[in-house]
């Protein structure tokens, strides 16, 4: 699909991934290394274990350490006795001196850059990094341009802290709103996923430094995530969960690709010539390496003849097995010599082999503010009664903040997506800076409470562990009486956090807990006896319940998980400073129960006695996907099952129009062009996401009702003003995949093109016909299912 207005950033190729253009220079140094040499290329140096000291401690790594009940393996020989360059970063790889080869330093960042604030040779300096709002929140701005100029400022950031590669962005589909990392993901949609990513990509790479797009593919759970096995039909993985990374891939060229943990239909996804080689490098044409996720897969030899090039974090036992296979004649030398090659020429394009002069200061301030302009942009107004929001001057003289995430703000979640950061604006210090007056009684009664509550809490064991959130502070009728009459407004905040490691949980966390609807319940009840508004604002990471509630508070927010300036973003928005423009990039369901996955989430475990205490690596088991090609909206819409939110949804302080499609032509040949342009009719500012949908016609296969095709944000429109945005579809965009003849398949029929704000909210329609059946690409029978899957179909 090609744009003009649509996406513009998605149309600049960034002129510094001449990773893609291979000299022979590698294969130059790859002829004067001995197999030792190559066996060290294409595994790491192992991994220091992190935590509140410094990561440049030079004591020597015995490799004997172990985080509840997880065995880290021991590293190459001496490599701990290496100091780290960058102390917290996730891992390295080793140097060929002779060859002036470097050590590759590569760091966590979904979110931001994650190292140790504090190194022992600086006692007296911090080195801390921005946290960037979520990729959720990303996803719901919609708008590639603000993204790719957010991923511009994370790459320089992390060059001038001296890495060379962030691993990010993480764009699996949200399957199910339980999944523990969805916080890091994108959305429900491939294209959106697809195309975000491949803005973020675009943006980091200008610097020269490299991103790993991850986790490929179908890793979107963390129950058991390294030893479950995803059992997907063709069609599905490659119309649903392959294809957000075959547009990134295409689209933005990322210097690597990080296998998943996972395994799928039967084999590790680091271990599967199907998925490394067949896919991602034959059909799609990827050029870059190909890296594990940290201690991922079962058989090193396996995954060097996959295609997986580099093996992380390292261990010795990896070397051994892989040296050995070469000697043995059980894995061919040039196989070693064609991924060390990839590894070569990824170091001959990053800052450290440029020999590039890094500083450790960033320009945090500046970063700060494009990340408060990024959180509020992805921020969603769900609900607004009566103009409930924006509050007006009239109503800041005194605001009263409920619920203890008003004080306690989260930034973003836990895990490899969490971020070392200097500060977090909460919410109340964010409406204090925005001119707010707040009740200083309640602060201090939620603050102390807080306090008092978290000197309860057990520390966590890893860097990851997610501690229980405090439990909702009582509230008493009295407090409640006087809040309600001395205060103009109130402000509820409900917070959710999770990450890696763990899955969420439906009660409690899904759903809100009794304390936090009978704090809903009393603070609406007390605040509209004396007609005065109730906001609730959504501090969460991953999709809740809302239907049992929402009609209780005059206003909804969700701001997702904003990054550090969170309340400097949400007080921007509650004041009117910004009109909300975010839009859903995830169904929000009524109930649990109504998503295509409950069914089967997170699977069954094979072995459920296996169960030795906690363990990142999980225990055997498998999920089967038979929900198919009916993810999200795909489901909700052709089903016809009612929603909380449907995707694509979000409101504003003002209105806008779109004008009737007009199209190039009603007949496709090779291409159709459609336009339509889009009015402010409001009284405010404000910026419109136009979403293009698709109904096929009837075919020989099941396809949803309708799908995503395209999308555009517009620019800032004031009152009057107008924008037109022109888009391109080709038969390619129109193709379904068909399993028997694997192909994909453009069918002859009547198309309708559907354009709306949101995809329950369609606005104008068009049809055009396609004259005959049009086969867009053959491909090979790759990752097939070895068992039956009986797939969700419509009747």
């Amino acid at each position: 699909m090609k744009f003009s207005t649509l996406l513009p950033a998605l149309a600049v190729l960034c002129s510094t991934n001449t990773l893609y253009a291979q000299s022979g220079k590698a294969n130059d140094l790859v002829a004067r290394m001995n197999l030792e040499q190559k066996v060290e290329l294409v595994v790491g140096m192992g991994m220091r274990l992190p935590g509140p000291t410094a990561a440049s401690d030079k004591k020597a790594d015995t490799g004997k350490h172990a985080i509840a009940g997880f065995q880290l393996p021991p590293s190459l020989p001496n490599d701990a006795s290496i100091p780290e360059k960058v102390p917290g970063a996730a891992g390295r790889t080793h140097a060929i001196e002779s060859l002036g080869l470097p050590s590759i330093t590569l760091s966590d960042g979904p979110a931001g850059v994650r190292i140790n604030p504090f190194r022992n040779e600086h006692p007296n300096q911090t080195y801390y990094a921005t946290a960037w709002p979520v990729g959720t929140l990303l996803a719901s701005s919609w708008d590639t341009a603000l993204v790719q100029q957010v991923g511009k400022a994370f790459g320089l950031e992390a060059k001038q802290y001296g890495i060379d590669v962030i691993l990010a962005p993480a764009m699996n589909i949200q399957r199910n709103p339980l999944g523990g990392r969805n916080f890091e993901y994108y959305s429900e949609d491939p294209l959106v996923s697809g195309h975000i990513a491949a803005a973020m990509v675009k943006g980091v790479q200008e610097n020269g430094v490299g991103t790993s797009i991850k986790h490929f593919v179908a890793n979107n759970q963390e129950t058991n995530r390294s030893s479950v096995n995803t059992i997907v039909s063709e069609r599905a993985l490659r119309e649903i969960y392959l294809k957000g990374f075959e547009i990134a891939v295409k689209d933005a060229k990322p210097w690597t690709v990080m296998s998943s943990y996972n395994l799928i239909n039967g084999i590790y996804a680091s271990e599967s010539p199907d998925l490394l080689t067949g896919i991602l490098r034959n059909e799609w044409g990827f050029k870059g390496l190909v890296m594990t996720d940290w201690f991922g897969g079962k058989d090193a030899v396996a995954q060097m003849k996959a295609g997986n090039d580099l093996l992380m974090p390292g261990t010795i036992l990896q070397y051994n097995a892989i040296l050995k296979a070469v000697k043995d004649g059980n894995l061919d030398e040039k196989i070693i010599d064609r991924n060390t090659a990839r590894v070569v020429d990824l170091i001959l394009e990053l800052p450290v082999y440029k020999k590039y002069a890094y500083t450790d200061k960033p320009d945090l301030k500046a970063d700060a503010a494009l990340s408060r302009k990024a959180a509020a942009e992805g921020m969603v107004l769900l609900q607004n009664n009566n103009n409930a929001l924006p509050l007006m001057k009239t109503t800041r003289k005194q605001v009263a903040l409920f619920g203890n995430t008003s004080y306690d703000i989260i930034a973003g979640g836990t895990g490899s997506g969490n971020v070392n950061k200097a500060y977090t604006i909460s919410l109340e210090q964010g409406l204090l800076n925005a001119g707010f007056s707040i009740d200083k009684n309640l602060m201090e009664a939620y603050t102390g409470y807080i306090a008092a509550e978290k000197a309860k809490q057990p520390k966590p064991r890893f860097f990851f562990e997610l501690v229980p959130r405090v439990k909702e502070m009582n509230l008493e009728q009295p407090l409640l009486r006087i809040e309600a009459q001395n205060t103009a407004a109130a402000i509820i905040t409900i917070g959710r956090n999770a990450g890696e490691g763990a899955d969420r949980k439906v009660e409690n966390d899904f759903t809100l807990s009794d304390a936090e609807k009978n704090m809903i319940q009393q603070v609406c009840n007390a605040f509209h006896a004396k007609n005065k508004k109730v906001i609730v604002v959504l501090n969460i990471g991953g999709v809740i319940e809302t239907a049992s509630w929402h009609s209780m508070p005059d206003a909804i927010l969700l701001v997702w998980q904003p990054g550090l300036e969170a309340g400097n973003a949400i007080a921007d928005i509650i004041g009117g400073k910004i009109n909300p423009s975010g839009k859903l990039a995830v169904t929000f369901p009524i109930n649990y129960q109504d998503e295509p996955s409950a069914k089967n989430f997170p699977g069954k475990e094979l072995h459920p006695s296996a169960h030795k205490g906690f363990s990142l690596m999980g225990v055997p088991s498998e999920v089967v996907y038979e929900e198919g090609i009916y993810e999200g909206y795909r489901y909700f819409n052709s089903f016809h099952v009612k929603t909380a939110y449907p995707f694509g949804y979000g409101l504003s302080y003002t209105k806008f129009a779109i004008r009737p499609i007009r199209l190039s032509t009603n007949e496709m040949k090779k291409s159709i062009t459609a336009t339509v342009t889009i009015t402010n009719t409001g009284k405010k500012a404000g910026k419109e996401v136009v979403q293009v949908y698709v109904s096929a016609p009837k075919s020989n296969i099941n396809k949803p009702s309708e799908e995503l095709k395209a999308f555009a944000k517009t620019k800032l429109l004031q009152p009057g003003d107008l924008q037109t945005v022109t888009f391109m579809i080709t038969p390619a965009d129109l193709a379904s995949f068909h399993t028997q003849q694997a192909a994909w398949i453009a069918d002859a029929g009547t198309y309708t093109i559907k354009v709306g704000n949101s995809s329950e909210n369609i606005l104008q329609t068009a049809t055009f016909e396609l004259p005959e059946q049009v086969v867009t690409e053959h491909v090979s029978h790759l990752l097939v299912p070895q068992q039956a899957i009986q797939e969700m179909h419509m009747q």
